[in-house]
Parts: C-alpha cells; sequence; structure tokens
C-alpha cells in the first residue's frame, strides 16, 4: 500500500476546525497518510508548489484539490486516495 501525503493550507483562524478535522481522520489510518499543515502569511513552503491560495484548501498527493470543505469530503477524500 502506498502512502498518502494529505496537505492543508489554512488561510484563516475559521479553517482551524479543518486541519483538526484532516489530521483526527489521518490518525484512523495510521503512518499511511502523512499530513503537512501550512498558515498563509507564516509558511511559504507550499507557494512554489501551488501558488497563491486565499481560501482553506486540501491537497491529496499533489494533485486533488479540495476547496468546499466539510467533515464529510475531507473523510471521503482521504478514504478514495487510501484505497487507491
Amino acid at each position: 500500500m502506498t502512502k498518502v501525503h494529505v496537505e492543508f493550507i489554512n488561510t484563516c483562524p475559521c479553517c482551524d476546525e479543518h486541519g483538526a478535522n484532516i489530521k483526527n481522520i489521518a490518525a484512523r489510518f495510521g503512518d499511511q497518510v502523512e499530513v503537512s499543515l501550512y498558515y498563509a502569511g507564516k509558511d511559504f513552503g507550499y507557494l512554489k508548489k501551488y501558488g497563491m491560495i486565499s481560501k482553506g484548501t486540501m491537497i491529496v498527493d499533489g494533485k486533488k484539490r479540495y476547496d468546499n470543505l466539510t467533515k464529510e469530503v475531507i473523510e471521503k477524500a482521504i478514504t478514495e486516495a487510501m484505497a487507491g
């Protein structure tokens, strides 16, 4: 099974809940899911890869981008990525 990399760019305090949900859901899969959280204005590593992002965004394996996040969307995206 391959490892899944989930990145989340947190753009405002209202997005903190999404970051917590991503960590909690990823924890169910143990070390098979790697999570990277970036904070706009503080972390800049994501800019080279994805450019400017002004809305809380989750990116799975550097390919699939999710802008309209809910707990259900996060759970479905990570589960699908783990399935293959």
